[in-house]
């Protein structure tokens, strides 16, 4: 297996598909990189090198007791990048990976970076506070906890065939196939790890890091993600980030990068050549 080692000892695993310019993707809760795998073979078909880790503590990573926060998910991105040597990248990071790449912005800057992307990301907040009125209660966050706690395998099933894929929604064609790859990978994560993650994710004030954006970045979410709600998340990270462009996919689910996959990628092809 292809790995790197982080400052205290964690091993972390890449796949590296292509050659060309650098495309470095990080990965939702609590799946890892296999979840890129429709936009990284499409990209590394037409020209690109593809690069994706699975975070620490998921996948094929080691499953280190501590780092589980932003802070280190940025600095482990961070090693991962200066180890392969990579310049002129472009970063996208969907959901919690997209508060993996704006800390990892807010923390190293954009010396290596040449343009960003955000899908169905949580910054620049998740979770309700006095100052984002918008964002999700943290009852929300406490009942993942709890159902992480009594069984998790079930949390992981119950999230992949409701919200996540959009498959609660009346006349919406169910793929089991999605429904089991989401489950797969998420058992592989540590049970610790993935458990430690649901409070990076959901707590992580990411308002600095978007401000210090400074390269061409693409926000881009559905109106109908039941996960990470478009209003504290794409729409307020756009009035953050300058040189931004906001996408709106109608009717899409969280989980576009599997259920509307052509268009993403498309998308995405479009913004790395334009």
């Amino acid at each position: 297996m292809s790995t790197i080692t982080t400052q205290d000892g964690t091993q972390i695993y890449y796949k590296d598909w292509g050659a060309g310019k650098p495309v470095i993707f990080s990965h939702g809760w609590p799946l890892n990189s296999d979840s890129w795998e429709a936009q990284m073979l499409f990209l590394a078909d037409h020209g690109f090198r593809a690069i994706a880790h699975d975070r620490r503590g998921h996948g094929r990573s080691s499953q280190p007791w501590n780092g589980n926060e932003m802070n280190t998910y940025a600095d482990d991105l961070a090693t991962l990048i200066e180890t392969l040597g990579l310049t002129d990248a472009t970063l996208i990071g969907f959901s919690t990976g997209g508060g993996e790449v704006a800390r990892y912005i807010g923390r190293h800057g954009t010396s290596r970076v040449a343009k960003a992307a955000l899908i169905s990301a949580v910054p620049p907040l998740m979770v309700k506070t006095e100052a984002n009125p918008d964002g999700l209660p943290i009852e929300v966050f406490d009942g993942l906890r709890a159902g992480s706690i009594a069984d998790r395998s079930q949390l992981y099933r119950d999230l992949a065939s409701g919200p996540f894929f959009g498959f609660n929604r009346p006349g919406a064609k169910v793929s089991q196939g999605m429904i089991d790859w989401f489950w797969l990978q998420g058992m592989q994560a540590g049970h610790k790890n993935a458990f430690d993650s649901i409070k990076a994710f959901s707590e992580t004030d990411f308002t600095e890091d978007l401000k210090k954006f400074d390269v061409p970045t693409l926000i881009l979410h559905g109106d109908d993600d039941q996960i990470v709600p478009i209003g504290a998340a794409a729409i307020a990270a756009a009035n953050l980030v300058k040189h931004s462009t906001l996408k709106i996919y109608p009717g899409a689910p969280h989980g576009l990068t599997d259920t509307h996959k052509e268009q993403l990628n498309n998308d995405l092809l479009s913004f790395l050549k334009g």
